[in-house]
């Protein structure tokens, strides 16, 4: 089996029976692997964790990544927008609550400091790219916690009118 396989069970697990569910015998059944196989790549429930975690970020600087022709808080703002769409943040929020431990969330504090400095500088209205970044920040955790508040409508809306806070001064 491979590892994105059972940090995939272990999200599953998480989503459908919360955090207490979390164990490594529960992702194992799940994943449909031994005890063994599962402790071969995540020797503890926090090293699983951790994994789930920096896989998050992983994809969400992939996302930013996809749009090479944008300053970059455009491009922070079209992987929120499109990480929403795709239901990715509910993952955000199921691993967030399973950790239990501020030291398995290292690697999101540290991706969240670099996202929010990255080339900020650098923007034609850095004032306008730190509150649209701030903004996404709002739009994740509702998400988070209710993803079906906002239609693609609504998204559309608020990416316009965001994106228009982005447009150089004149």
């Amino acid at each position: 089996m491979r590892r994105g396989e059972l940090l995939d069970a272990a999200e599953e697990l998480l989503s459908e029976q919360g955090s207490t569910a979390l164990t490594l015998s529960a992702v194992a059944d799940r994943a449909g692997v031994s005890k063994g196989g599962l402790l071969y790549h995540f020797s503890t429930k926090e090293a699983l964790i951790k994994a789930m975690v920096e896989r998050l970020i992983e994809e969400f600087d992939a996302l930013i990544a996809a749009q090479p022709d944008a300053t970059y808080t455009e491009r922070y703002l079209g992987a929120t927008l499109a990480a929403i769409r795709q239901g990715g943040l509910r993952r955000w929020a199921v691993v967030t609550v399973a950790s239990g431990s501020i030291d398995l969330l290292a690697p999101l504090r540290e991706a969240m400091a670099r996202w929010h400095s990255e080339e900020l500088a650098g923007e034609p209205d850095p004032v306008a790219s730190q509150i649209v970044r701030l903004a996404c920040e709002g739009l994740w955790d509702v998400a988070s916690h209710n993803p079906d508040l906002n239609s693609d409508d609504d998204l559309r809306a608020i990416d316009g009118r965001l994106r228009a806070l982005l447009k150089r001064p004149s």
